[in-house]
Parts: C-alpha cells; sequence; structure tokens
C-alpha cells in the first residue's frame, strides 16, 4: 500500500504545523572557512520558528547538545520551545533528509513517514547518518513508514495541497538519482506517495545550486492557485534565460480545476559571490511557519521589494527577513534548513 491508497496526504506548507523539524550545523566541510558565522543567522532563524510553533532538532551528541543549549540562552530563546534529539547527520539540509510526514484524519494512525532515500544530491557528499534520520524519527514516534525505495529531496519539490506538485526535470530526471526510472515512473511515485494528481515539471535551477536544480530555489506556492516565481532582470546573467523560460512554461499552467494559477514575479538578489563562486541565493527560498514567513535577505538593493512582494502573498502572516549571506555559503538557506511536521 502507498499513502494514497491508504488516504494519507502531504498537506501544503502553510497548513498548520506541529513543529518544525532542523538538523544542527556541525560539519565545517559544509561551510568551509565560515563555520563561526553562520550560527547567528541560524539561532534567530530558530528564534522566528518558536515564535508560533516547537522546534525539533537533530543534534550529532551530547557535546552539541551542550553547545546548543548555551546558544539557546545567548539568543533568549524560549527552551519550552525546543525538543532535542540525539540523532547523528552528516549536514544541516532537513528539507532534504528529514522525515516527511503524510497526513490522513480517518486513519489510526494520523500521522506517517514518508522514507524517501537520499543520497546527498548525485553521491556528492557523505550521506549515511542523513538518510537514517526519518526511520530514527518514525520509530520514536511509533509511526507507520513508507519506504519508495527511490531518491527523492524535499526541495525538489512543492506542492498547493490542492492535488498539484511542482518539481524540476533538472534535478528529478538527473542521472545521478534514479537513473533506472522514466519520467513516468517517477511522476506515479509522485503521486502514490505525495497522494497528488498533477506534476508540473519546470526546467532548469538557478547558478551555484549544487543540488541540480532544487525547485524550492525559483518557484514556489503561496496558496492553492497563486504561485511566485524568480525572476532575472539583468539579461546577462545566467539566470536570466532559464528563469524567463520557467515563467514562460508557469503561464501555460491550468491547475486540476483549469484554472491559470496568478503569477507573482519575484526579483532576484544581486548575484552573491564567495572565493569566486556563485552562491544560490533567491528570495524563493522562504520558510512558512504557523504565523510567519521567514525570508533570507542578502544585503542588498532587492531586499526590501522582495520582502514587499511576499508581504502582500502572505497577508495574514508577518515577514520575517533574516540575514542568509553566510548561510548560503553552504548552497542553501532558510527553506533547506527546515521541514514542517503537521499538526493534525
Amino acid at each position: 500500500m502507498t499513502p494514497k491508497e491508504s488516504g494519507y496526504r502531504f498537506p501544503a506548507e502553510w497548513e498548520r504545523h506541529a513543529a518544525t523539524w532542523l538538523t544542527y550545523p556541525h560539519n565545517e566541510a559544509s561551510f568551509p572557512g565560515t563555520m563561526d558565522k553562520i550560527y547567528d543567522s541560524y539561532l534567530k532563524f530558530i528564534k522566528a520558528i518558536t515564535k508560533s510553533e516547537i522546534v525539533k532538532i537533530n543534534i550529532p551528541d551530547l557535546v552539541y547538545e551542550q553547545q546548543f543549549i548555551e546558544q539557546l540562552r545567548k539568543y533568549e530563546i524560549n527552551d519550552s520551545k525546543i525538543e532535542i534529539f540525539i540523532n547523528p547527520s552528516d549536514d544541516v539540509w532537513c528539507r532534504d533528509h528529514g522525515p516527511c510526514f503524510v497526513i490522513n484524519n480517518k486513519a489510526e494512525h494520523k500521522k506517517a513517514v514518508v522514507n524517501w532515500g537520499f543520497n546527498a544530491w548525485g553521491g556528492k557528499y557523505p550521506y549515511d547518518n542523513d538518510n537514517n534520520i526519518p526511520l530514527k524519527v518514525a520509530a520514536h514516534y511509533g509511526l507507520p513508514v513508507y519506504s519508495p525505495g527511490i531518491i527523492m529531496e524535499g526541495g525538489s519539490i512543492d506542492v498547493n495541497g490542492a492535488g498539484t506538485l511542482l518539481t524540476t526535470t533538472a534535478c528529478l530526471l538527473n542521472r545521478n538519482r534514479n537513473p533506472h526510472l522514466s519520467q513516468e515512473q517517477i511522476e506515479e511515485y509522485l503521486m502514490q506517495y505525495y497522494n497528488v494528481e498533477q506534476i508540473v515539471w519546470l526546467g532548469d535551477g538557478i547558478e551555484g545550486d549544487d543540488t541540480d536544480g532544487h525547485v524550492d530555489d525559483i518557484t514556489r506556492f503561496v496558496s492553492s492557485d497563486i504561485i511566485v516565481t524568480a525572476v532575472e532582470i539583468n539579461k546577462n546573467d545566467e539566470n536570466y534565460q532559464p528563469l524567463q523560460d520557467n515563467l514562460k512554461q508557469l503561464k501555460k499552467l491550468r491547475l486540476i480545476n483549469g484554472k491559470q494559477p496568478d503569477l507573482v514575479e519575484l526579483p532576484m538578489p544581486s548575484p552573491v559571490y564567495f572565493e569566486g563562486n556563485r552562491l544560490p541565493a533567491s528570495y524563493a527560498n522562504f520558510y512558512i511557519t504557523n504565523d510567519h514567513v521567514i525570508v533570507p535577505n542578502f544585503r542588498c538593493k532587492m531586499d526590501d521589494k522582495a520582502m514587499l512582494l511576499l508581504e502582500q502573498c502572505f497577508p495574514a502572516k508577518r515577514i520575517i527577513d533574516i540575514d542568509s549571506t553566510d548561510i548560503v555559503w553552504g548552497f542553501g538557506s532558510f527553506h533547506c534548513l527546515s521541514q514542517q511536521e503537521p499538526e493534525i
């Protein structure tokens, strides 16, 4: 039985959360030369989440647990909103290796975990510890587990809670993920394990994205029928054409109900470089909590415009922008760091 056959579904991110899952940053290879700089933004991110929900965090051992507890005190974060799990990990990007929760109000177990395989974006980095985290979380809570047996990362998809899923060919059809599967077979897995009916394939991601093109850096649902999509205004920028191609494709999209979604064009920040490397800086990598939308800023002139646009997209939530310039050196931002656990 698959989640769809069992009546489970994967909720949209704006549906109520019981908690947000994170994985504590400890691997200096993830942020070479800047590890000490990321904690300020990371702790501010945690503090913003705890304004409206619990944070559940995977920490590799007791030494790092003590370091984290001291950081909570320093940043005056309410520790009653924090739950610590000693789970060894390889990297910080919980969106991709954390538990994928599906829900079913009518089932005996109203919550279950989809245990997608994780191979560190095509075997680029170590991943054995990360790959074990969903099973450990499910075992801790005694939740049913669905194991598709294929590679799938949380940042490679986005859903609208009404049957439509966004993804990219650049990532999910990459030969370093599931070379034995056709596009049609991957679609069937997406439909069965996320319980969706419509798969929308965009093309390439942005420069500097070592995931091979995650959709959460370029295009996101903000409601069941509104999509924000990143656009680059500089025609000489490497991101200009791929993002224009995606925009053109989205303009042709019709949702399951036959309606054309409203499109909001989200500007790209000024290019961010570190040691000559173009980084995947994007305002689309925001994270939606129960009461807020946490958006990366990059200390540039486009920050204010992006925040205003997202404020209009989420009239019932408050926008919190946090400097992500140091965090993005690890090739991700706030959405990549987090995975929601839905309320049931």
